[in-house]
């Protein structure tokens, strides 16, 4: 049995905290804020842009810390997982694996691309297994896409459009010092997809806002590829507070197209399919995902490679670190005007 300590219970970590529940081979043991309410588990007034949290978990099991290193350094954690603000992911990410602990870091892996490849320098010596949360890769509906574009299944890729828009989120987010805006904190996940599916592009060109954060807090960016598909992506924390989070990707193949849209949960995923010859063109179908979120099935994923004593390779702390370096390229080029070469 893995016993999982969490560290931080803001929205994120209560995510985790809701999504670790029933995980083949876990328990939750302990949870650690700086917060002595949310760390005894009073979670009221706490925000998310996604359904979820941890509102109605009993505590009566789990111990509570307004320490991260006692929850580190804890005989009854085995696996650490790291859902603080970004800028203190690297140091409590090299103390867990300094005390040979596993860990799941949320994402961004740090603030920087170069503290992110400190990171994964120590985590590819640690005695525990490391896995960036990158719950994008994981997610139902995009792991399918990963598979169809590899497989060639419909085809090859002409273009793939992915958005991700919301308002800014309260509290420490609107620091940009903090947070690094937007174009890290939000779309970090579809550039990090765009380099899991089409690997890393030779090129970017972003357009973009800086906002509240003073950080890039609007973005839309073409990844260039050799011979490559057009691929876009748009992340923004500019909408409206009314305005619902939309998270969505449509992707055309020779063969195929393909639409998924969180807003519409009866069918995410619709597949929609070319004509052979002179046919009528099939009608267009829900493809049915996996149960469950990216969180649960990431985490799913993580005690199986702890089980079989695996390395996880879905994602990788070097390939975090690259998505953003990639990021970072994004940034340069809304700032310059310029694209970018990596």
């Amino acid at each position: 049995m893995t016993n999982v300590g969490i560290i931080g219970l803001g929205m994120m970590g209560q995510m985790h905290l809701t999504a670790w529940e029933g995980i083949a081979g876990t328990r939750r043991r302990m949870v650690a804020d700086t917060d002595p309410r949310r760390a005894a588990g009073d979670f009221s007034g706490s925000w998310a842009n996604m359904e979820g949290g941890a509102k109605s978990i009993d505590f009566t099991k789990i111990i509570g810390t307004t320490d991260p290193m006692e929850l580190i350094h804890s005989d009854e954690v085995d696996l650490v997982d790291i859902c603080v603000p970004t800028p203190f992911h690297l140091d409590l990410a090299l103390a867990a694996i300094k005390a040979g602990k596993h860990v799941l870091c949320e994402k961004p892996l740090a603030r920087t691309a170069k503290d992110a490849r400190i990171i994964a320098k120590a985590a590819a010596q640690g005695k525990g297994l490391f896995m960036p949360a990158m719950c994008l890769r994981f997610w139902p509906g995009w792991s399918w896409l990963k598979q169809a574009v590899e497989k060639g299944t419909y085809g090859k890729v002409i273009s793939a459009e992915f958005n991700r828009i919301g308002s800014l989120p309260p509290g420490w987010f609107s620091n940009g010092e903090w947070s690094g805006g937007a174009i890290l904190d939000l779309h970090l996940h579809d550039t990090d997809f765009v380099h899991y599916v089409f690997g890393m592009p030779e090129a970017v060109s972003s357009s973009g806002w800086v906002g509240p954060s003073d950080c890039v807090d609007h973005v839309h960016t073409q990844y260039f590829f050799a011979d490559g598909p057009v691929v876009t992506a748009e992340g923004s924390w500019a909408a409206a507070p009314s305005m619902p989070f939309e998270m969505s990707y449509r992707v055309l193949f020779e063969e195929a197209s393909a639409e998924f849209r969180l807003d519409r949960p009866e069918a995410p995923l619709m597949l929609y399919r070319r004509a052979k010859g002179n046919r009528k063109p099939p009608e267009p179908k829900p493809v049915k995902c996996p149960a469950g979120d990216g969180y649960k099935l990431e985490m799913a994923y993580l005690s199986k490679c702890i089980r079989k004593g695996i390395t996880p390779s879905i994602v990788t702390p070097t390939e975090a670190a690259d998505s953003i370096r990639i990021v970072e390229a994004e940034t340069k080029s809304v700032l310059t005007g310029r694209r970018v070469r990596l």
